[in-house]
């Protein structure tokens, strides 16, 4: 059995392309319980955020896997086949790995170090768990993945320069010379993403900030807890008149802010439209329209293409690399571990069985014979299996190791029923067959991908 991961993000697909792959969580629930029945996958946790849509498996084969998987998420988007294909990508075992890992450290995001990922990542999860789709080898692998995540914010600054895509898209938009401090503001939706919007914009200073959500009640809870007001959701284009800046970040799946409506807004004077949301909340045409001025995602992007973290980053990479080979080198270990522990088992079946022949045929022996006899034949067991054993240790951190595993089993005619049934071993167990000494860095194999495009682009 082996991870694998499809998936289509920011750095594969521009924002009119991935928007067409986003899921509501209905759909992401469906994706992944669509994935475990088909006939390679065993478990799936599907990864859905603004800028990104992966699903990880563990399938026990990889093509056949890949073609199911990457059939079902085309399925969601509406998008000409051959189109979308360009723009997937594929990672497979210890590139799997090594990319969950990355993403949940905000390395993948599109702004470095964003801290939101690590909730998306847990949420991903808990739908796994709660659908019974992750099973103990996803559930082992995020929950690593959220471990190092944490590591990387704890032991550096990378969340310094921009800690969300909120706060990315407020330096771009003070980059414009627009300042938001005595600005009237709308915020249209109060989602996760409008609560740290407004967070911050309280923090600015704004002069007003109007909060507007299809759902009062949501809104009227996010406007009193930083001291805003609350419109109704018909008032829309009167409060689009009103405003200096609206932020938009809602989850619906159809335009929110028309051209039409920008330009008929913009007659009372400048507006700055923020769009976070993905599918997009403003229709791209009002980018066009004199005296409006849009930043979407695909702006937060081009302005995030260097930044002044480098040392940062290159700290969580270097974390990131150590984890994946500690996490590689375990899960390894204790898929040979069960074949070694099958072998000693057949080993010490063979002497007991023979020491009881002699037993039954000579039962006039001593018993300090019948003893030493003992002790001579597992010496010699021991010593028989010692070489077979040190060379699984030294295997044991590497995809050889498999291998070598496999062919144990296939010259001692071990019984595959009695290896699969060595499933759960104690850690202590594991350290008295094998001590497992992880591999370097350098060691980790690159990353398998599947019609990817060549042409990356940044995210949030």
């Amino acid at each position: 059995m082996s991870i694998v991961m499809v998936g289509v993000s920011h750095r594969s697909a521009p924002v009119a392309v991935l928007e067409e792959f986003v899921l509501e969580d209905h759909a992401g629930v469906k994706l992944m319980q669509h994935a475990v029945e088909t006939t390679h996958v065993s478990e799936a946790v599907v990864v859905s955020t603004c800028n990104r849509v992966e699903i990880y498996v563990e399938a026990d084969r990889f093509h056949g896997s890949v073609e199911d998987i990457t059939s079902l998420l085309l399925e969601h988007a509406s998008l000409d086949r051959s189109a979308a294909l360009k723009h997937i990508y594929v990672h497979y075992e210890d590139a799997a790995v090594a990319h969950l890992f990355s993403v949940a450290s905000g390395l993948d995001s599109m702004v470095l170090g964003e801290s939101q990922i690590l909730g998306q990542v847990r949420a991903a999860l808990k739908r796994g768990q709660d659908e019974d789709t992750a099973g103990p080898v996803l559930n082992a692998l995020f929950q690593q993945a959220l471990r190092i995540g944490k590591r990387g914010h704890a032991e550096s600054g990378i969340d310094q320069a921009a800690p969300s895509v909120v706060t990315a898209a407020m330096e771009q938009v003070r980059a414009r010379g627009i300042d938001l401090s005595g600005a009237r503001v709308l915020l249209v939706g109060a989602g996760s993403m409008a609560a740290l919007s407004a967070t911050h914009l309280t923090r600015l200073g704004v002069f007003e900030l109007v909060v507007l959500n299809r759902t009062r009640e949501r809104a009227d809870r996010l406007a009193a807890s930083v001291g805003g007001t609350v419109a109704d959701w018909r008032d829309l284009h009167a409060e689009l008149a009103r405003a200096d800046v609206v932020i938009c970040c809602t989850g619906s799946t159809g335009l929110v802010v028309t051209a039409e409506a920008a330009e008929a807004a913009v007659r009372g004077g400048g507006l700055t439209l923020i769009d976070l949301a993905l599918p997009r909340d403003v229709e791209r045409r009002a980018a066009g329209i004199p005296g409006v001025t849009l930043v979407g995602l695909a702006e937060v992007a081009d302005g995030l293409a260097d930044g002044p973290i480098a040392a940062d980053v290159a700290k969580v990479r270097e974390i990131v690399s150590s984890e994946v080979a500690a996490f590689l080198a375990s899960r390894n270990a204790a898929r040979v571990t069960p074949t070694v522990i099958a072998l000693r088992s057949m080993a010490t079946e063979i002497v007991d069985a023979e020491l009881g022949r002699l037993r039954q045929r000579r039962p006039d022996l001593e018993p300090e014979l019948v003893s030493e006899v003992s002790r001579t034949v597992q010496r010699v067991a021991d010593k028989l299996l010692h070489a077979p054993t040190v060379r699984v240790k030294e295997l044991a951190g590497s995809p050889e190791g498999l291998s070598y595993a496999d062919a144990l089993a296939e010259l001692f005619s071990l019984d595959a029923s009695a290896v699969d049934a060595v499933t759960e071993v104690d850690a202590s167990a594991v350290d008295a067959v094998i001590e497992v000494d992880a591999p370097t860095v350098d060691e980790i194999r690159q990353s398998t991908t599947y019609n990817t495009n060549s042409e990356s682009q940044e995210e949030p």
